[in-house]
């Protein structure tokens, strides 16, 4: 490892750096590091390469534990459930604060306002400084709130909006008779032949067409509350005896209310859900609150209104009110002084009340980053994961300010980062590497940035200090056709018209809240979707590639997921041991009961909960993470048990299964796609947004079929090292060539700079974005004058010119 000289050796009172010696956790390879305190430091390295692993899985799982021995006696008990950080020792380590992009998505009474903590503020000033109507009473601040029983609308439960059916949603063909499923909301199978049967013995007409049946009955049938119970005499069938039953009877709507709101199952839910709409609720009026909160002003508007408005324009109308009273003026002063960080970090598009679950992983640690800086805490070291995930250029530069402020206020900040202005911006640098996987683990080099030039095996430093020279200039390809979309309205699009041209690479582009995913994800997928049927329509595929999980639950993984598992169980079925036992391929999922271990059901570990915190998960006991019973592990395929192949790496697989055509197909887009690294058994839950992305990419890349085929993807090289950004980019501009047309919504300007076609949105965020500033080819963007990205394109386009 090249370590720079300027760690000195520690003194007896107080050690300027963090020493980690013998550090194993995931790959790596017994690292010793010492790393500066009260500095910016950035963990850089490939995909896998095993900085997270050092950074969160060692520096701050540390940390934690240390918490955990300090806390209660009984928390002593869990480290050993919990299993603390395989590392010898780490000194020097103050107390650490995680930012991590979580992967679980908030509830939906989560919202920016929660997050952030401003709603409080928000609140408060209303309670004590709102304007009152005239002999009403001064509510507290949990009158203000929709999560609370003083403050929810009792319509709604404080969501806002409220679920309806109608006769038209639950028979939508009145043509039908019962008999034929005229009220198609009803359940299928013997569940909904019951209900017909029931409804019969009722005495009524099963057989007439729906539309001809009594008002009257058709109201008592969908929407009734009352549950008879009748004696069923069902209908005599050749072979089968059916006695009598008693059969209870359940309106439509009552079916479709009770499972919407209580079933455990997310398909029946969504299935009753398409009987529903959605609106906005009448007594609140989509407010959330009870009329008294909402009756309460200050500077003319109610709380709902405020919550509402993007925080930008919050902070103007705080700014000009003039608040009676000093307690008025206090807080309004510190609700703006909690908006600015939050604005800074180029967030000041987004309102209180837009809710979590809309946020991307990037907002959402950027809020819980704003909140950081005013919490006034030093002598700390904060821990984040990629903070410039979903940032444009020139949102980079506002983050690196609160860097350096956090720093500044006596922290210690720790970056897990790719993005080049960030590493550059370190006052250290510690480069994990070479590559991936088994074949990273290893500390390259820490120390000062310029001094990493001289590192010839790191690839931070191949994109850090690119060697100078002549590229051959890229020629734009010319397009074969284009999807024209008019007077998109969404969001804040306002009557925008689009053309997307064919059979090119085309990055779209503009600062966040500008209106890209809205264009991309939303209209133009729509349009292509609604027009797919049409056979003059040169597309005749649409794959969106979104970073959304592949599974919400560590069952899920990249071989289920991409059908690997199944060649794998067909194969160990296949063998003479299992043979001989009669095993079929369920013995070998993890999934169903028989093969699996009962212990922990096939996930592997067993929740450990622990009394103040949130519960965490510790190896099962019984299998130690295998998933699999004793006797399943006894079946070997080529040397290996079932739960040894799962943890091979990608590559490593891909050299076990080279025989296999079905699996190696599979292995080969995975690995062509950078994700050689990654274990086929690997939770979906420890997958970033870009590896769950590039997974879906490579499933789709393994079954490519000839027909034009329209690729969205959204910022796909989040998460990516510049040398990573190199072998997607070679895959993406590989289907163009094939014939397709690939559209990404993109941050990273050297990938934007090698587009064949480019369209910014903007000029800013919120309601000061929406519109297209720019369209063309990169270097037409680049000496646009409006919008904000084309001086970091031209930057760009001057790099790749010299050889950057």
């Amino acid at each position: 490892m090249h370590q720079s000289d300027q760690s000195p050796e520690p003194s007896a009172h107080h050690d300027p750096f963090v020493r980690v010696r013998g550090a194993r956790e995931h790959n790596l390879r017994g690292v010793d590091v010492d790393v500066p305190r009260d500095a910016l430091t950035v963990f850089t390295g490939v995909s896998g390469s095993g900085k997270s692993s050092l950074a969160f899985g060692t520096l701050y799982a540390e940390a934690q534990r240390r918490y955990f021995e300090s806390v209660a006696p009984y928390a002593r008990r869990l480290i050993h459930q919990i299993g603390a950080p395989k590392v010898d020792s780490v000194t020097g380590l103050p107390p650490a604060v995680s930012l991590e992009q979580r992967r679980s998505s908030p509830g939906a009474r989560s919202s920016v306002g929660t997050v952030t903590l401003l709603s409080n503020s928000l609140r408060m000033l209303y309670s004590r400084a709102g304007t009152y109507p005239p002999g009403a009473e001064r509510l507290d601040s949990d009158a203000f709130s929709p999560n609370t029983a003083a403050g929810a609308c009792p319509s709604c439960h404080g969501i806002g909006r409220i679920h309806r059916t109608s006769e038209e949603l639950l028979a939508p063909d009145p043509g039908l008779s019962i008999r034929q499923g005229a009220i198609a909301a009803w359940p299928g199978a013997w569940q909904g032949k019951n209900l017909r049967d029931v409804l019969e013995a009722l005495g009524h007409d099963v057989d007439r067409p729906w539309r001809e049946l009594p008002a009257r009955d058709r109201e008592w049938i969908l929407f009734t509350e009352e549950q008879p119970v009748v004696t069923v005499h069902p209908v005599r069938e050749a072979e089968r005896i059916q006695r009598p039953y008693q059969g209870t009877y359940m309106s439509a709507h009552r079916y479709v209310m009770r499972t919407f709101a209580d079933s455990k199952s997310a398909t029946l839910r969504a299935r009753a859900e398409k009987f529903l709409a959605d609106s906005p609720c009448p007594a609140c009026e989509g407010r959330r609150l009870r009329p008294e909160a909402l009756a309460v002003r200050f500077a003319r508007y109610g709380i709902a209104e405020l919550a509402a408005m993007p925080l930008s324009e919050l902070d103007a109308v705080l700014a000009s009110a003039h608040a009676p009273g000093e307690a008025a003026r206090v807080l309004a002063e510190d609700l703006r002084s909690r908006i600015g960080p939050v604005v800074e970090l180029g967030l000041g598009y987004l309102s209180l009340d837009r809710t979590a679950p809309t946020l991307s992983a990037g907002e959402l640690q950027r809020l819980r980053l704003a909140t950081q800086l005013r919490s006034g805490l030093f002598g700390v070291v904060y821990v984040l994961d990629e903070p410039s995930a979903g940032l444009h250029p020139a949102d980079t530069e506002a983050l690196l300010g609160v860097l350096d402020r956090l720093k500044a206020a006596g922290n210690t900040v720790f970056v897990v980062e790719h993005h080049l202005d960030v590493v550059r911006h370190a006052d250290w640098l510690v480069d994990v590497g070479p590559l991936a996987g088994e074949h990273g683990g290893q500390v390259l080099y820490s120390g000062p940035p310029r001094a990493l030039a001289g590192v010839a095996e790191s690839a931070t430093a191949r994109h850090l200090f690119p060697e100078r020279g002549s590229a051959p200039a890229r020629t734009v390809r010319a397009a074969s056709g284009a999807v024209r979309l008019s007077g998109v309205d969404a969001h804040n699009l306002r009557n925008v018209d689009a053309e997307f041209p064919l059979g090119v690479f085309t990055a779209v582009t503009g600062v966040s809240g500008s209106g890209k995913s809205t264009l991309v994800g939303r209209a133009l997928a729509r349009e292509v979707g609604e027009r797919l049927a049409e056979p003059e329509f040169p597309v005749r595929r649409l794959v969106e590639v979104d970073q959304k999980p592949i599974g919400r639950t560590p069952r899920s993984n990249l071989a289920t997921y991409t059908g690997l598992f199944d060649v794998v169980r067909r194969l160990f079925t296949a063998t003479p041991e299992a043979k001989a036992r009669g095993w079929k391929a369920g013995r070998f999922s993890f999934n169903v009961a028989g093969g699996r271990c009962e212990t922990c059901q096939g996930e592997g570990f067993v929740s450990v909960e622990l009394l103040f915190l949130p519960s965490t998960y510790a190896p099962c006991p019984q299998c130690a993470g295998a998933r699999y019973n004793a006797e399943t592990l006894e079946v070997r395929y080529a040397g290996l048990n079932i739960a040894e192949v799962l943890g091979l790496t990608v590559e490593s697989a891909a050299g076990f299964f080279a025989e296999v055509p079905a699996a190696a197909r599979s292995l080969r887009a995975l690995e062509d796609i950078g994700l050689g690294y990654l274990r086929l058994g690997q939770p979906a839950t420890e997958l970033s947004g870009g590896e769950a992305q590039r997974i879906k990419l490579a499933t789709e890349l393994q079954r490519l079929r000839r027909d034009h085929t329209l690729y969205l993807l959204d910022e796909p090289t989040t998460g990516l090292h510049p040398a990573d950004v190199r072998v997607l980019l070679r895959q993406l501009h590989g289907l163009v060539d094939a014939g397709h047309s690939v559209v990404v919504v993109e941050h990273d300007m050297e990938v934007v700079a090698g587009a064949d076609w480019v369209i910014d949105l903007g000029p800013g965020g919120g309601t000061d974005g929406g519109r297209i500033v720019a369209a063309g080819t990169p270097s037409e963007v680049a000496r646009a004058s409006a919008g904000r990205t084309a001086p970091y394109l031209a930057r760009a386009l001057g790099a790749s010119s010299t050889g950057g």
